[in-house]
């Protein structure tokens, strides 16, 4: 949906700033694409700041991409009656990927050279836009942060201790396991900044977007040459409530890692960490079972079925997230089941091989037994449980689909949940 205001005049037929004059000329098209839910009561003095703020030689349009369950898209298009620029919206039925998948939708849409991301409610300050887009394009840079954590820059926005711990907590978590892609970036956290459309771009196809932090996403998956940082002093919200809350914590910890398992390596350390962690219910339950009475070796079977389950959910829920759309639950929990239980079976005679047959000594045959039957499990649970189906779309189309056939009712369950989950 197009709603332009006075300067429709001069777009393209999509309703996008058009480019002005011959390569000599400096003037430079921007897309500030903004994402809401729910931000009704910020949307006309955004755009009224964003307006004030302009300089002559930048092309500007507005891009909201929408979610939202209110009157936000009647307030964007009563707003965008009286703007000087072109002000475009994509409202959208199905949240696919939250905010940031919201951010991605609006990054393919845009035809812009730079593009700027930032939040609806106002602590991101308009006025900084286009010194984000001038830094960029002095540094030549391909990506420009608007940081609180630079020199002069300031987190005073955050409402109490405990958000102002999160945000710390989160940036150093995530610049320690990121700390290549991460380099020159103080604030990975943020969500206001400004891009080269031909960095995004180029990448478009491999995002994985996932709550609210975009710009983890687009810094680690892009790679971006060069990146320079703007300080800025994060604002208290102009209206509404935000919509931080334990949810999307958990959706950022996913995120987490997911980014830092995108290769088979990282994936096979993070599978044996999870698996390490299934010995705490595997030992309680055989405890708890043999103090019933049971004898030990059913008490060791059933037992070995409670850390089988709480693999199954971590390794589900965190590793292998991406790929939950190519099987129904049921068949992934039976196949890996399945798995892990072979496993068992396999070591034993594998050991005897070992020991009877090649002369190795007890430990080290157990010792290189673990480590074979380890390797064998996780390369069997990424090729028969999480392997697409034949026919079935891979990776994020995959995980679209999926989300596709839940429909717009469940979103719109998920929305009104997040809308009263926020806090002040």
């Amino acid at each position: 949906m197009t709603v332009s205001g006075p300067g429709a005049e001069e777009t393209d037929g999509h309703g996008r700033a058009a480019p002005e004059g011959a390569p000599g000329d400096a003037r430079t098209t921007v897309t500030v694409i903004i994402p809401t839910f729910n931000e009704a009561g910020n949307v006309e003095e955004l755009l009224t700041r964003l307006a004030a703020a302009l300089p002559a030689h930048l092309d500007c349009e507005a891009l909201f991409v929408d979610d939202s369950t209110d009157d936000t898209p009647a307030a964007i298009e009563r707003a965008a009656l009286t703007c000087p620029f072109p002000v475009n919206v994509i409202h959208r039925e199905v949240a696919t990927g939250g905010l940031s998948g919201a951010v991605v939708e609006g990054l393919k849409s845009a035809a812009s050279e730079w593009i700027v991301v930032m939040d609806a409610d106002l602590q991101h300050p308009p006025s900084l836009m286009p010194e984000l887009v001038e830094t960029g394009r002095r540094a030549r840079a391909d990506l420009v942060v608007a940081s609180r954590y630079a020199g002069g820059g300031s987190h005073a926005g955050l409402s109490g201790r405990y958000r102002v711990a999160v945000s710390r907590t989160s940036t150093l978590v995530t610049k320690g396991l990121f700390p290549s892609a991460l380099r020159g970036i103080s604030d990975p956290m943020s969500g206001f900044f400004a891009i080269r459309r031909s960095t995004v771009h180029a990448h478009a196809d491999i995002l994985k977007p996932l709550g609210y932090k975009i710009l983890l996403e687009l810094a680690i998956r892009c790679r971006p040459r060069t990146v320079a940082e703007v300080p800025f002093s994060f604002q208290e919200r102009y209206a509404g409530e935000s919509k931080s809350t334990v949810r999307e914590g958990l959706r950022f910890l996913a995120h987490l890692v997911s980014l830092r398992t995108a290769t088979p390596v990282a994936r096979m350390v993070v599978f044996g960490l999870i698996g390490l962690t299934g010995f705490l219910p595997n030992l309680c339950a055989l405890a708890a079972l043999t103090a019933l009475g049971l004898h030990y070796l059913p008490a060791e079977i059933v037992a070995n079925q409670f850390g089988v389950l709480w693999n199954f959910l971590f390794i589900d829920l965190l590793l292998f997230r991406d790929r939950r759309g190519h099987r129904h639950w049921a068949d992934r929990l039976g196949r890996f089941a399945l798995l892990a239980n072979a496993d068992l079976v396999l070591r034993i005679p594998l050991i005897a091989l070992l020991v009877d047959g090649m002369g190795v000594a007890v430990l080290p045959a157990t010792a290189l037994a673990l480590l074979t039957t380890f390797v064998l499990r996780f390369v069997a649970t990424e090729l028969l449980v999480y392997l697409p189906l034949p026919g079935r779309p891979r990776g994020m189309a995959a995980s679209f689909a999926r989300e596709r056939e839940d429909g717009a009712k469940g979103e719109r369950g998920e929305a009104e949940e997040r809308e009263k989950e926020g806090t002040p």
